[in-house]
């Protein structure tokens, strides 16, 4: 590391998990760069639900103390380790979720690398990463654009592109909701060839699905019973794939509008604990499938990029707020307003 580069960093940090009022922001010495690693100039950072449930004390998995937050991230490479003959200054570059995850099934030791979690996150203005954890931004995407796709694009392309049962053309998807994962997987989906099925409780959220190209709209709130609409909507035989984010409390609904043979690919709980009852029979009955879906490892984010920069698709950033704004942007994300992604923009440049 030369003169030239920072010493320090500006980040935000949980002082605690019981609230959004314990981010805070403080000045961080930068540690020396190792030989295999890369320092990045962090540009634009997005959220998840996932954050909103690490500040709030809900997220079921062991945390850093006095974590920084936050997994996903697009930046400037400012300087390279004397190992690294990958990168140069000035790649734009995103940081895989899990950074040790490169290829094949998780293990766990590769979740000690999870940023945001694990290991320190990304809210910061600088950051080193390894240099295996890196992959480049499609040259169309604005930092802004490219800071959505670690966790939410890699998360719906994993689910719907992945190794197991990769979507083809022809097949049905049916999408819960209107949030990062499920408006990327609205556009995979699409771009694959597929007819998708959408449902939310706003009009307006499933009218920007339509002119995505959903096929069908449900609002759950006026059909509260929508797996017998997604039934009716595909001649009663069920949809080949569900990209479910709710959880327990949509899972029951969604394995009704699963085809036999189908694929429910579960990802989220936004719904909250609740009782699933017949879950089993439900899967007997229809000899379905169901999946967990934990993110993917760095060639799946580097296959994904080559079918966004082949389909020229642009992520969905609803609304972005200034570094120092951080704890408006994690509470605008909490009330559910968004339409895909909450960016906050790190630098003004």
């Amino acid at each position: 590391m030369t003169s030239q580069n920072p010493l320090s960093t500006l980040q935000y940090f949980l002082s605690n998990t019981d609230g959004i009022y314990n981010l805070n922001v403080q000045e961080a010495p930068l540690a020396p760069l190792k030989a295999n690693e890369v320092l990045v100039r962090i540009h634009a950072v997005s959220l998840n639900y996932r954050d909103i449930a690490i500040t709030s004390g809900h997220y079921p998995f062991q945390l850093k103390p006095n974590l920084v937050p936050c997994s996903d991230m697009a930046g400037e490479v400012v300087a390279i380790g004397e190992d690294v003959k990958c990168w140069k200054q000035g790649d734009r570059v995103c940081a895989n979720f899990c950074m040790d995850h490169v290829f094949g099934d998780i293990t766990p030791e590769h979740r000690k690398s999870v940023l945001g979690g694990a290991v320190d996150g990304v809210l910061a203005r600088y950051r080193n990463f390894p240099a295996h954890s890196l992959v480049r931004v499609p040259d169309h995407l604005s930092y802004q654009e490219a800071s959505t796709l670690p966790c939410a694009g890699v998360t719906a392309y994993n689910a719907l592109v992945g190794p197991v049962s990769p979507l083809k053309a022809g097949e049905t998807v049916l999408i819960l909701g209107t949030g990062g994962v499920s408006m990327f997987g609205l556009q995979f989906a699409i771009a694959s060839g597929a007819t998708v099925l959408v449902t939310s409780s706003s009009d307006e959220k499933l009218k920007v699905a339509e002119k995505m190209g959903a096929k069908f709209c449900i609002n759950y709130v006026r059909t509260p019973e929508w797996d017998e609409e997604v039934l009716k909507l595909t001649g009663g035989w069920g949809v080949d794939h569900v990209l479910e984010v709710g959880g327990a409390g949509t899972l029951p609904k969604s394995m009704k509008s699963v085809r036999s043979g189908g694929w429910i690919h579960v990802i989220g709980v936004l719904t909250g604990p609740k009782q699933v009852d017949d879950i089993v029979n439900s899967m007997i009955g229809k000899a379905s499938y169901m999946r967990g879906i934990g993110v993917g490892p760095r060639t799946q984010f580097e296959s994904m990029n080559r079918l966004i920069s082949a389909q020229n698709l642009k992520p969905v950033v609803n609304r972005v707020f200034a570094f120092d704004e951080a704890r408006q942007a994690f509470e605008y994300l909490k009330s559910q307003k968004h339409i895909g992604k909450v960016v906050i923009k790190v630098t003004d440049d």
